[in-house]
């Protein structure tokens, strides 16, 4: 099933990264790139045309989205290098929007209205302009990243973590969003943990996040601890030395990775010890030892949370053909895998289709219909639905996982069997 709080999450990502170009700057030019490492016919039948817009250039930095692409590239190259569907290789096109709403809307005319492509795949914009041109082409967009509130409000688009809302092209139930309490009753239940710090900026979408979580941490019955820091000037040593104080057991944040990364070291300087420092997915790669370089012990105290397979989880056949199939990317992260897992939705979707014809109608339908999909394994299930009214508890499940110095991101259990009955609280993204 859809896992709203998951929304919540990458909406906030993206506001805290954005904090880092708040002094401004100047929006690329949209750039328009073919893959032509796919872009050769098939000789049994023409190719299937699949777009993927990412913000591949942006206000944020130029690798902060393109996770999600790089993964389900990985996935269509060694799909066709296996002879594609049902001999049919699949040919990607590739846009760059720049991050701006403007290059959105270029983005969807070039491949939705110009290319023709049977769907968008593992979307990944910070301003999804286009979504309700999208939706009104009938286009399935599949396993998109939930950056903003288009795949919890137009029919036709299905994000990587589902939606249980109406999508009736109004947002959510009556213009809220709602999000469970699965990861504070995680670490209350599994570690004990009582009291959580929530570390912010004195800056606008820093602390209406900031104060999602609390409310979130004070419904599982924490103790609550709030440190706001100055945006421009932040006094991060100060903050941990209260940490230290306060007796905190873990330290959630509502900052960008740059200051979380700063945080991390006045932690280790004032001796902070937590039983957790939590962190979200886009954070959840292999780039760890360089962030937080100056943070050993904060660094071993790192936890990450979501909906998806640990992408160091080797022991499991999905992950490990995942990894086989990326082993020449500089990095590594949680978003690829998704991506990845994305790609392979569009794929079983069209394989589905393959007797009746790979239309957009098709893969709609079959998308549409999904319940309980997990990509082979890598995601928790899920689905979507059009619920009336909005769930005030649903049964919701994990994926946990801890970073190690030497062995990398360690999963914690089984994703499948880490799972909670929690509330769900609304939100106004």
């Amino acid at each position: 099933m859809g896992r709203p709080s998951r929304a919540a999450e990458a909406i906030a990502a993206v506001l805290l990264l954005a904090l880092s170009a708040a002094c401004g700057s100047r929006l690329p030019e949209s750039d328009f790139t073919r893959d032509d490492r796919t872009s050769v016919p098939s000789r049994e039948a023409a190719p299937l045309k699949v777009g993927i817009i990412t913000s591949a250039t942006s206000p944020v930095g130029g690798s902060a989205f393109t996770g999600p692409r790089d993964g389900a590239r990985a996935y269509f190259d060694r799909l066709n290098a296996r002879g594609g569907i049902d001999g049919r290789r699949v040919e990607v096109r590739l846009c760059d929007d720049g991050g701006s709403g403007v290059g959105n809307n270029e983005c969807v005319d070039k491949l939705v209205e110009q290319e023709k492509v049977v769907a968008l795949v593992a979307t990944t914009a910070l301003d999804y302009a286009g979504a309700s041109r999208v939706s009104r082409a009938r286009v399935p967009d599949i396993g998109g990243q939930p950056i903003g509130a288009a795949y919890d409000t137009h029919p036709h688009l299905y994000g990587i973590y589902g939606s249980l809302a109406p999508r009736d092209g109004t947002l959510g139930w009556d213009g809220e969003l709602y999000g469970g309490t699965e990861v504070y009753r995680y670490f209350k239940r599994e570690h004990g943990a009582r009291t959580a710090a929530v570390v912010s900026y004195n800056q606008v979408a820093s602390a209406a996040y900031a104060r999602l979580v609390e409310r979130g941490l004070r419904a599982e019955g924490y103790r609550v601890v709030t440190e706001q820091v100055d945006f421009a000037l932040p006094n991060f040593r100060a903050a941990a030395a209260d940490l230290k104080e306060q007796g905190a057991d873990l330290v959630f944040d509502a900052i960008d990775g740059h200051g979380n990364a700063r945080l991390c070291q006045a932690m280790d300087e004032v001796g902070v010890r937590v039983t957790a420092k939590v962190t979200n997915v886009q954070n959840w790669t292999s780039t760890v030892p360089d962030a937080y370089e100056d943070a050993p012990r904060c660094r071993n105290a790192l936890w990450a949370t979501g909906a998806s397979r640990n992408f160091e989880d080797t022991g499991h056949p999905a992950v490990r053909e995942f990894r086989e199939a990326t082993k020449d990317l500089k990095t590594h992260g949680q978003w690829q895998l998704e991506g990845w897992a994305a790609a392979r939705w569009f794929t079983d979707a069209a394989r589905s289709c393959a007797r009746t014809g790979i239309t957009r109608a098709c893969l709609d339908a079959w998308m549409d219909r999904s319940r309980g999909y997990t990509a082979g394994g890598l995601l928790l299930p899920v689905g979507f639905a059009r619920l009336p009214d909005p769930p005030r508890t649903r049964d919701t499940c994990l994926s946990v996982a801890r970073w190690r110095d030497g062995k990398g991101w360690v999963a914690q259990g089984d994703m499948n069997r880490t799972c909670f009955t929690v509330p769900q609280l609304a939100y106004t993204p």
